[in-house]
């Protein structure tokens, strides 16, 4: 084994919790060097910018905290302290100013990740703040001190410190594959099995509906599921159902399909009409035409949602063109979609689950394990996409790196 590197603090994880929790730990005053198994940093931030990077969201704070569910009041502290504004001022810092899309969406103004994380590493460097890529943590030695293994072997970390920002389990190829969680359950820590989040689903298509319409797209729909409905967009798979509009219902989905063994999905494919309106088009004469071409004239349906309803219909065992008006519009706009199964965990955006909330204290310490933090996706909480997730990522690690100067400070 190589000599053993003496350091301040250690962060494990190169992502948005890990480089924030270093950020604050260099303005500290500390000898930081961050660690990561991948062989450059923020893998799955530059991913999530590709299509325009939605960094946060510019809702009122109380609206903005209610995203995140049963981990709320947990996350309230961090959030406040770090939350939109705070975020929106830090990218202005580094000189990449952001502007709030119609949706109320935050992105940057060169619309990527790379050009902030670029500015961010820079800052970084001139902090002090060492980048260690290529070595993957394993675990803690007999004296308590960090294993990595490194391009030249296992290394023994002695830290005052350790921030942990391990991400959960989500595109794996990208760093964060949960490895982490036997190595902390090991140690005693509490962990909430890791769950895909903001995913797709699984519906059992009939192979005619998948090959014909996978990929389509089903713009301006409603999803209902029990009490919760939400507007916005899908897309059909071969396997299910994704999209926006999905992932805002994912959680409930997931847990009703993990409880039942299935989900009952309804889709309005016309929201805006009502179903007096709906039926009094559809009380037009067809003529000649085909159902196909009479529902797109009539009710305005896409090709993907006249499929849906065929769909729905054949597993019914209903045929579509015998219904009257007022059933036919009843259909188009509550369309039953069964679902299964969820996307596999890997193509998930994100994870739910992780180390249970109860196992930090209000600095992000284990209470198991003194002077190791946890910040970002490694803990229980999920929230919908929309600019949530990257939002708690840097707050918890910004948490984290203050708990630790305030830890070390009181040591």
């Amino acid at each position: 084994m190589a000599d053993i590197l003496d350091i301040d603090a250690a962060v494990i994880g190169a992502g948005p919790a890990g480089l924030m929790a270093a950020e604050q730990l260099a303005r500290g005053g500390l000898r930081v060097t961050v660690f990561d198994g991948m062989g450059a940093p923020a893998r799955k931030f530059l991913l999530a910018g590709r299509g325009g990077l939605n960094l946060t969201h510019s809702e009122a704070l109380p609206d903005f905290l209610a995203r995140y569910g049963a981990a709320q009041a947990r996350l309230a502290p961090a959030i406040e302290a770090f939350g939109p504004q705070q975020l929106r001022a830090w990218a202005d810092e580094l000189e990449q100013p952001t502007f709030v899309g119609s949706s109320g969406r935050v992105f940057p103004v060169a619309m990527k990740a790379s050009p902030l994380l670029r500015a961010w590493l820079r800052r970084l460097d001139a902090q002090g703040v060492q980048l260690r890529l290529k070595h993957c943590w394993t675990g803690w030695d007999d004296e308590g001190r960090l294993l990595v293994d490194t391009p030249d072997g296992s290394r023994a970390i002695a830290a005052r410190a350790t921030v942990l920002a391990l991400g959960g389990a989500s595109w794996p190829r990208l760093g964060s594959d949960g490895s982490w969680t036997g190595l902390l359950a090991d140690n005693g820590i509490a962990i909430a099995p890791l769950r895909p989040a903001n995913c797709g689903f699984v519906a059992e298509w009939s192979a005619l509906f998948a090959d014909k319409y996978q990929g389509a797209p089903l713009k301006n729909v409603a999803l209902s599921f029990g009490t919760r409905t939400v507007r916005g967009e899908a897309v059909i798979t071969r396997d299910g159902i994704e999209g926006g509009a999905i992932y805002a219902i994912s959680a409930l989905l997931r847990d009703a399909i993990l409880a039942d063994g299935d989900a009952k999905l309804s889709i309005a494919l016309r929201p805006d009409l009502t179903a007096d309106d709906l039926a009094a088009r559809l009380a037009k004469p067809k003529g000649k035409q085909s159902l196909s071409t009479y529902l797109r004239k009539a009710a305005g349906l896409p090709p993907a949602g006249i499929g849906l309803l065929q769909e729905a219909a054949h597993v019914s065992g209903v045929a579509l063109a015998t219904l009257p008006p007022d059933q036919l519009a009843a259909l188009i706009n509550a369309v039953p979609v069964r679902l299964v199964g969820t996307a596999p965990i890997e193509k998930a955006i994100s994870t739910a689950g992780g180390i249970a909330l109860d196992e930090i204290d209000a600095n992000y310490m284990l209470h198991k394990l003194p002077g190791v933090f946890a910040a970002g996706e490694m803990l229980d909480w999920e929230s919908p996409t929309g600019g949530y997730l990257l939002t708690a990522c840097f707050a918890t690690g910004a948490e984290a790196g203050r708990g630790v100067l305030r830890w070390l400070q009181r040591s």
